[in-house]
């Protein structure tokens, strides 16, 4: 197996931003990032609700891997003091372009989560926020010992990363499906809880959950029709919602700094 290179990353997601398209009004237009974030909180409404941004209100937030800025464009919509930092060029620049088409102010930093520091100055922020991003990376275990220098005794680590354990990686495994939308994606590492615990090793986990099967057919998605593959369509909706919370593809996890002495479960 060939090995991944920090380079290969930023290479791919520089050829198509994640969520490029998901409008389809002019690049970078408001109406275009109004139709991104429709979409992608669409697809994924899970996510407002874990990022949970009115909570963030004049609050410190280092957002890493903030791809077209979706999620970064409502911590600063709600009040945060926001930082940003992204691998890749032209995601940061759509971001960039986002937060001046809406008047919204944040830091902007193009730079590797493996070497953190090295790009973005060390301080404490009350929340550190990545969404679907470490786990793209070749080292995340490299990307979380960083993250642990931003963090102070009360803030708190948000993090989703892909489940082993899903509907999604079955359907990988058996060839029906690739991790990303775009093909010849890098590295996409998959984890169980136990691996997660592991790779949180110094950090104290508050909450892990799972979440997110997405049910469209894909050839319609691709028209922007959102037409349910036919056995998650006749499912009633709180037995759909069950299999998301059992083999969601979203592993989604709250998590401290470790007190001195403890494991990552805070004992």
């Amino acid at each position: 197996m060939k090995e991944v290179r920090v380079k290969d990353v930023q290479d791919y997601w520089n050829r198509r931003p994640c969520n490029l398209r998901h409008g389809t009004a002019e690049v970078g237009t408001r109406e275009y990032f109004d139709q991104v974030e429709a979409r992608k909180y669409r697809v994924e409404p899970h996510i407002p609700g874990f990022a949970d941004f009115p909570r963030w209100q004049g609050k410190k937030v280092l957002e890493i891997g903030c791809g077209l800025g979706t999620d970064s464009i409502n911590f600063a919509r709600n009040g945060a003091d926001l930082t940003v930092v992204e691998l890749s060029e032209e995601s940061l620049n759509l971001c960039k372009k986002r937060f001046a088409v809406f008047g919204l102010n944040a830091r902007f930093y193009q730079g590797n989560a493996e070497e953190l520091a090295e790009t973005v100055p060390v301080e404490t922020y009350d929340l550190v926020y990545s969404f679907g991003v470490l786990h793209h990376t070749p080292n995340p275990e490299n990307a979380f010992e960083q993250i642990k220098q931003y963090l102070g005794p009360e803030s708190e680590l948000r993090v989703m990363l892909y489940s082993k354990w899903s509907t999604k990686n079955i359907m990988i495994n058996f060839g029906l499906a690739q991790p990303e939308a775009q093909t010849g994606c890098p590295v996409a590492y998959t984890y169980t809880p136990g691996k997660i615990e592991t790779l949180l090793k110094g950090y104290r986990i508050i909450d892990i959950r799972k979440d997110h099967i997405f049910p469209y057919v894909i050839p319609e998605y691709l028209q922007y029709r959102y037409v349910q593959r036919w056995y998650w369509r006749i499912l009633p909706y709180p037995v759909f919602r069950l299999f998301e919370k059992t083999l969601g593809w979203h592993t989604l996890v709250r998590a401290r700094r470790a007190r001195p002495g403890a494991d990552s479960l805070g004992r």
